[in-house]
């Protein structure tokens, strides 16, 4: 049976709404029955469409200031004083806005839910204090993973504030594509061979580390376990990857697929893709993976890593190796190749299971009924 909320006493206030989550935002909008007051811009990440939300009231200005990376929403705070019971909120402590939000529910007797990354476990003494503080002030946590609930369970903070909420993309829609895929040729016929394929799906920038994912590629190459690599992705200025292929002397076994947003094709891509390795962060590249049955290999310092990262069950579904190491994810290629060969189809299960049990918005949404209450 579905819970009643009274109209217009949960308020979302959110630094912006990335057009990839834009379905538990739907979720929340119909669920909770909430208001969304959306900042205008982060960097040059792709938005929704906010006027889709029936609870969206307006977008809040978005200022950088001068110190500290601090920052403040424009017309945030005054939201304290509209009748609602419920704030859940971007849980970023930079943002001034949001400590005053905290501290004016805490003194009206409001309840607050911070939606956040929280703990990465390379924090500094002075980082833990501010962080400490800032999540105290908030009636609940919203994290994205279980590695950062038991970091901050090791700091001191109760497991009944602590909620781990995971993450999504467009579940439903890509699980109608995903029931409708096939193998198919794709990679045979455009690399005129059989080698096993290796993908990348994200931004081609120098904080991804492809030129290590092309150096294990060539490494491979001269030690005979020649493979394919498919980079998916838009090219920035800041890292010339064509550069280095000529460099590496490999370009007849690499794909620069270029930016697709087609998700039908990238469904396709996943899923007859042997490996998606992603030597830097992983992020929501392993949900992405995941969900069309592709394992992922990334680096195993968690530290440094994407929540997303807990996706990958270690030798089962993906494999970590030592970060910047080029012997370390060398070998973990030629071991995950060498492990799968024959397990294929047990691999796109394990990958659907995460995804399906926890990874997606029904997952997060039902959470949220649980805590707004």
């Amino acid at each position: 049976m579905r819970k009643q909320y009274k109209i217009n006493t949960v308020c979302c206030i959110f630094n912006v709404a990335a057009h990839y989550r834009a379905l538990i935002y739907h979720f929340i909008d119909q669920e909770l029955q909430a208001d969304f007051y959306i900042g205008d811009t982060v960097g040059n990440l792709k938005k929704m469409d906010y006027s889709t939300l029936k609870g969206y009231k307006g977008t809040l200005k978005n200022v950088r200031c001068v110190f500290f990376s601090l920052n403040w929403q424009h017309r945030a705070v005054r939201l304290c004083c509209k009748p609602y019971q419920h704030y859940i909120l971007t849980g970023d402590f930079h943002c001034v806005s949001t400590w005053c939000i905290l501290l004016l529910c805490r003194l009206m007797g409001k309840r607050t839910y911070l939606w956040t990354h929280g703990w990465y476990g390379r924090e500094g003494l002075m980082k833990k204090w501010i962080k400490r503080i800032f999540f105290g002030l908030a009636t609940d946590v919203l994290l994205y993973g279980e590695y950062a609930y038991h970091l901050m369970i090791k700091e001191g903070f109760s497991s009944q504030k602590l909620h781990v909420i995971a993450n999504s993309l467009n579940y439903d829609k890509q699980l109608l594509i995903r029931q409708g895929l096939q193998q198919t040729n794709i990679f045979r016929e455009h690399f005129k061979n059989d080698n096993p394929t290796l993908i990348f799906v994200g931004r081609l920038t120098k904080v991804k580390k492809l030129d290590l994912l092309i150096s294990a590629c060539y490494k491979l190459y001269e030690e005979g376990s020649s493979v394919n690599l498919v980079l998916v992705g838009d090219e920035m200025e800041e890292f010339s990857i064509r550069e280095f292929l000529l460099e590496e002397n490999i370009l007849n076994n690499i794909w620069i697929y270029g930016a697709c947003y087609d998700e039908n094709k990238l469904g396709e891509l996943f899923y007859n893709a042997d490996v998606c390795v992603s030597p830097g962060n992983v992020g929501l590249t392993s949900i992405h993976a995941f969900t069309y049955g592709c394992p992922v290999i990334t680096h195993g310092n968690f530290t440094r890593q994407m929540p997303e990262f807990e996706v990958i069950e270690n030798g089962r579904n993906g494999f970590f190796f030592k970060e910047d190491d080029l012997d370390s994810l060398t070998e973990s290629i030629k071991i995950w190749l060498d492990y799968a060969r024959d397990k294929r189809d047990i691999i796109r299960e394990s990958c659907y299971e995460i995804i399906d049990k926890k990874f997606n918005p029904h997952y997060q949404i039902e959470l949220l009924k649980k805590i707004v209450k």
